[in-house]
C-alpha cells in the first residue's frame, strides 16, 4: 500500500519510511525539502494521490506559544482536509506520553489541541503516544542549562530508541486504525535527573546535574509520574545501556 510520512526526512520519519519500504510498502517521505509543506498546503494534494495511510511525525520547529500552536493545528487542519479528498482510509499521528498530563507547557497544550483535530475529524486515525527518545536527552539538558549547571525533575520517565519508536509506528499503521491512543515506551524506568547525569557522563560533558523538583520540564512542573506510560503501554526491548554503547 502507499504509506505517506509527514517529516519523513526527519529522525523517526526517514526510519519509518526504511522500515516500510523494507515491507513492500511504497513509502514516501513527505517533508518541505521533498516538496510538500503542511502549514501551507504545497503539494499535499499530489503526494496524497492513491494513499492509504498518512503517518504525522512533523515537530514544530519553534516551541514558542503561538508558533507551536499554530504550527500543529494548521498543519493538522490541513492535512486532516487533503486526505479526506484523497480517500485516505487511515490517519496516524506520534505524540508523548503525558501530554494530557503536561497542559502547563505550550508544546503540550498544541500537541493536545492536535489530537482533539484528529479525534474529531471523522478520519480513522491511531495517536501513538511515546515517552522521550534516547536521542532527545541532549535536547532536554540544553533547555534545563543555565550556565554550567543543568536543573531537573526527580520525575521518572522510561525513555525509549527511536528505533523502537519507528518500529511500533510503522507497524501500526499498517493495521486496522484504533481510533483510539497506542503508548509505547523503553523497558526501564529512571529518575529524569539520573538519566541526564548518566548521558552527560557518557560523553565526557562537564556541566553539573542539580535535583530540583520544583525544575520544569519544557515550561511545565512533574509530578512523580506524569511521565509515564499506563499499563497497557508496548514495551521496547532497547536498554539504555546498549543504546549508548552502540553511539560510539
Amino acid at each position: 500500500m502507499k504509506v505517506v510520512v509527514i517529516g519523513g526526512t526527519g529522525l523517526i520519519g526517514s526510519k519509518v519510511v526504511a522500515r516500510l519500504s523494507e515491507h513492500g510498502h511504497e513509502a514516501v517521505a513527505a517533508a518541505p525539502n521533498t516538496g510538500v509543506n503542511t502549514l501551507t498546503g504545497e503539494g499535499l494534494a499530489e503526494v496524497l494521490q492513491g494513499a492509504s495511510v498518512v503517518i504525522d511525525v512533523s515537530n514544530s520547529p519553534s516551541f514558542e506559544e503561538r508558533a507551536v500552536m499554530d504550527f500543529f493545528h494548521t498543519c493538522t487542519t490541513n492535512l486532516l482536509e487533503a486526505e479526506a479528498q484523497a480517500g485516505v482510509t487511515h490517519h496516524l499521528a506520534l505524540s508523548v506520553v503525558g501530554t494530557e498530563r503536561l497542559q502547563g507547557s505550550a508544546y503540550f497544550r498544541a500537541k493536545q489541541a492536535q489530537e482533539k483535530l484528529i479525534k474529531e475529524s471523522g478520519l480513522p486515525y491511531s495517536i501513538v503516544h511515546s515517552t522521550q527518545f534516547f536521542e532527545f536527552i541532549k535536547a532536554i539538558a540544553a533547555e534545563a542549562t543555565d550556565g554550567d549547571t543543568v536543573r531537573l525533575s526527580p520525575a521518572k520517565f522510561q525513555p525509549i530508541a527511536s528505533d523502537d519508536v519507528a518500529a511500533v509506528v510503522g507497524r501500526t499503521a499498517v493495521g486496522t486504525p484504533v481510533n483510539g491512543v497506542v503508548e509505547v515506551a523503553g523497558p526501564e524506568a529512571f529518575q529524569l535527573d539520573e538519566l541526564i547525569r548518566k548521558g552527560l557522563a557518557a560523553k565526557n560533558d562537564p556541566r553539573t546535574v542539580v535535583t530540583d523538583e520544583h525544575a520544569t520540564y519544557f515550561g511545565t512542573e512533574l509530578k512523580e509520574s506524569t511521565l509515564l506510560p499506563g499499563p497497557d503501554a508496548i514495551i521496547a526491548k532497547t536498554r539504555f545501556a546498549d543504546w549508548i554503547a552502540q553511539q560510539g
